[in-house]
């Protein structure tokens, strides 16, 4: 791990020239679309909290052709329907190998390592974060994932993280409107 990724909470992001390198965003979803916790109701039902910030980043990245994917080792249909809201047709879920589903993400999408942006926040993040060319952490990942990350979000998952991120990503090609 080089010095230059070491961040902390809130790190500058990166040049305008390297963001705009970027074709292909994946991000982890308990602890980056969420805050990481998840409720169960009555009969079993699960429920997780999204933000609306990142919600609105999501929708204007999809409309403005930015190609972002989903891959979360955990099943939720709560997912599936969030994704759905914003057309996301990259949704991997139950996933326990995110390396190999990285791969056959950046071969599909014909994108170099250099050219892929992942945002994770927990040490199963780690593989594809150090295969990246752009390694993304919300300010709450932990220790491990915050010191690989070149960039660490000023906002914690579920709390405008991805929001940050897909605005960044999305202005610096002028893809951004108030």
């Amino acid at each position: 791990m080089t010095a230059s990724r070491r961040r902390a909470a809130g790190s500058r992001p990166p040049p305008r020239a390297r963001l705009r390198r970027i074709r292909l965003l994946i991000l982890d979803v308990d602890g980056v679309l969420t805050d990481g916790r998840v409720w169960y109701g009555p009969g079993g039902a699960e429920w997780k909290s999204f933000h609306v910030h990142d919600g609105l980043a999501l929708a204007r990245a999809v409309a403005a052709g930015f190609r972002v994917a989903v891959v979360s080792a955990r099943r939720s249909e709560a997912v599936s329907r969030r994704c759905a809201e914003f057309g996301l047709s990259e949704v991997h879920q139950g996933v326990q190998d995110k390396l190999a589903v990285y791969e056959a993400l950046r071969a599909r999408h014909r994108c170099r390592d250099a050219e892929v942006a992942c945002m994770g926040d927990d040490l199963s993040d780690l593989p594809v974060l150090e295969r990246a060319g752009l390694a993304l952490a919300p300010a709450d990942a932990v220790a491990e994932v915050r010191r690989a990350a070149d960039w660490v979000s000023r906002f914690g998952g579920g709390r405008g993280a991805v929001r940050e991120v897909l605005e960044a990503l999305l202005r610096a090609r002028g893809r951004w409107a108030r």
